[in-house]
């Protein structure tokens, strides 16, 4: 009898194991403590592209220990934390373990976390953006300044703010989920980054757009960063009204992918956006590189093998030496153009390309599919899209 006893408890605990184990399928974690906080409800809220939904939540006890929990998402999502107008903002890209540390009432800027580099990040880049307020209200509170020298001092702040936003975080990993939220960051009522007029602000905008494009494709919150750049590309194309800008804003509402125009090795402007319906691959290149001949075998193997199916190759070369690239290309059987603003070029930014050569693939409607390092057989992805 002891022994069927011992067989049913067995079972029991392994039935207990099972259901839990069911229970956390698709979940995530939020756990830890908040000190000086009895009694205060803690929420975990969901911080969407229009509105801000509750998840879960609990009235803390004397420990101010918590475990709150949330269904994972497929691409990340943010969340935060919040007790009362404190606000501890998060992200969460997996079913992870996000564990807080934190006390009341300086929990937004005082608090250890652990479990999340993400997390980590938007840490300190909420915690920059505090500083970055602080200062700014010093400034306005100075009388002794004029409304030009405030205004000055201001515009100064903010640019070496978002230089180091820009060179220590976003550029350096686009594709993480604090790059996105960097980019929401406020000053007051506006917009830090501003993607509406500020072209070189337009830039990271679609660094970030691309990045999610190839790594989240399908995500809501990435198709929004890409139409928020689409649609800032066109209103400096409108305030400059030149015909020669890179993207026309006729055709930035048709593109698909970050538009690019560029004249051919014949002087013949080539536009990207007009081989939709065709299965693109999109090349960065160099000739002067000491490997350019083997890649540019690689592409014509895989020019001839696919081009009556459907496959265009679209090559953008930085080559410094107009005479060199043109002698280089003559004998190309795919578009190849040329940007004389070589490894300046605003279009390495637009596409986050760190370093040449790059190439992605864009389907028939015109859509950002992957990018080299999420390709391990090229061919085969092409294959895929024809």
């Amino acid at each position: 009898m002891r022994r069927n006893r011992m067989i049913l408890a067995s079972a029991a605990a392994t039935a207990l194991l099972s259901l839990a184990s069911c229970d956390n399928q698709g979940k995530f974690t939020v756990t830890g403590e908040i000190a000086n906080a009895q009694d205060s409800m803690l929420y975990l809220e969901n911080v969407g592209l229009e509105e801000i939904t509750p998840i879960d939540s609990v009235q803390l006890g004397a420990d101010g220990q918590f475990t709150l929990k949330g269904n994972a998402s497929e691409a990340p999502e943010f969340y935060r934390l919040r007790i009362d107008d404190q606000i501890i903002n998060l992200s969460v890209d997996s079913t992870e373990t996000i564990s807080i540390k934190a006390q009341y009432p300086q929990m937004a800027t005082e608090y250890e976390v652990s479990g999340s580099d993400n997390c980590q990040k938007i840490k300190e880049l909420s915690v920059m953006q505090i500083r970055l307020h602080e200062q700014a209200v010093n400034l306005e509170s100075n009388t002794s300044l004029t409304r030009q020298e405030f205004t000055d001092s201001l515009q100064k702040l903010l640019s070496a703010y978002k230089d180091k936003v820009k060179t220590e975080y976003i550029f350096q990993h686009p594709d993480k989920p604090y790059s996105y939220f960097a980019l929401f960051q406020t000053l007051g009522r506006y917009l830090i980054f501003d993607p509406h007029s500020n072209r070189d602000d337009i830039k990271v905008f679609a660094a970030v757009a691309t990045s999610w494009d190839t790594y989240y494709p399908g995500a809501l919150r990435g198709q929004n960063l890409h139409n928020i750049a689409i649609e800032g590309m066109k209103n400096v194309r409108i305030m400059q009204a030149n015909e020669e800008a890179v993207i026309p804003a006729e055709k930035v509402e048709e593109a698909g992918v970050i538009d690019i125009l560029l004249p051919d090795n014949k002087g013949q402007q080539r536009r990207l956006s007009d081989l939709k319906g065709q299965v693109v691959l999109l090349d960065f290149h160099l000739f002067s590189m000491e490997d350019s001949p083997k890649r540019i075998l690689m592409l014509r193997e895989l020019y001839n093998k696919y081009h009556a199916q459907g496959l265009e190759i679209y090559q953008i070369s930085f080559d410094a030496d107009e005479h060199f690239w043109k002698q280089t290309t003559a004998a190309l059987p795919w578009i190849s153009v040329r940007d004389a603003d070589g490894i300046q070029s605003d279009k390495l930014i637009y596409y986050n390309v760190p370093a040449l050569p790059e190439y992605f693939l864009i389907d028939r409607g015109n859509n950002l599919v992957k990018r080299s390092q999420q390709m391990s057989d090229v061919d085969a992805e092409i294959r895929k899209l024809l």
